[in-house]
């Protein structure tokens, strides 16, 4: 997985970046799946497509949490961007897998989950991933609850039930958890 931290200073917001790490990693080793984990490059659908034009194999945009706690846990993002990038992703290059994540014990209801995985399939994302949110130091939002193993495997059934591909469902996942087993090989875009 290729990430980076935003490149808001960038008038693309680091798309050519991405784009030519991309053609590097195929250039050394073309067999090699490449992931992006991308900015929402503040909503500009031409830096969307530098990336998805480029011989990505994934394009994965977190979410991060539900549209009423985004002014708190995301001050600087907006929720219909983002989907809006994911969309945008599948336009230009309808055969290239999206995923999409989520860090759940914010204060999320699980009615507000089954939207968000509604929102995300509606724009056709392939993946989800969802993990505990952990507090990185005391200067960061409190963890509102810890949610046990068993919600996080009904979350996993709720996603695969309407329609994702593929979904990590755990306390320990992050975007790049087993992101190996995403794509079958057979699945892949050929």
């Amino acid at each position: 997985m290729v990430t980076s931290v935003n490149r808001d200073d960038l008038a693309d917001g680091g798309a050519a970046h991405f784009a030519a790490t991309a053609r590097a990693i195929k250039d050394l080793v073309p067999a090699t799946r490449v992931e992006v984990l991308v900015p929402d490059f503040q909503g500009d659908h031409d830096a969307v497509r530098t990336v998805v034009e480029s011989p990505i194999d994934i394009l994965n945009h977190n979410l991060e949490t539900v549209p009423r706690l985004y002014k708190r846990v995301r001050p600087g993002a907006r929720y219909a961007r983002s989907l809006d990038l994911l969309a945008a992703a599948r336009r230009i290059r309808p055969a290239c897998l999206t995923k999409a994540g989520l860090m759940l014990g914010l204060g999320e209801s699980r009615e507000e989950l089954n939207r968000v995985f509604g929102d995300l399939r509606a724009v056709d994302c392939d993946i989800l991933t969802l993990g505990q949110y952990l507090r990185p130091s005391k200067d960061h939002l409190p963890v509102e609850r810890y949610v046990t193993p068993e919600e996080f495997g009904s979350f996993k059934d709720e996603a695969l039930a309407i329609g994702f591909r593929h979904v990590e469902s755990g306390p320990l996942v992050r975007s790049s958890y087993h992101a190996w087993a995403h794509v079958p090989e057979e699945t892949r875009e050929k």
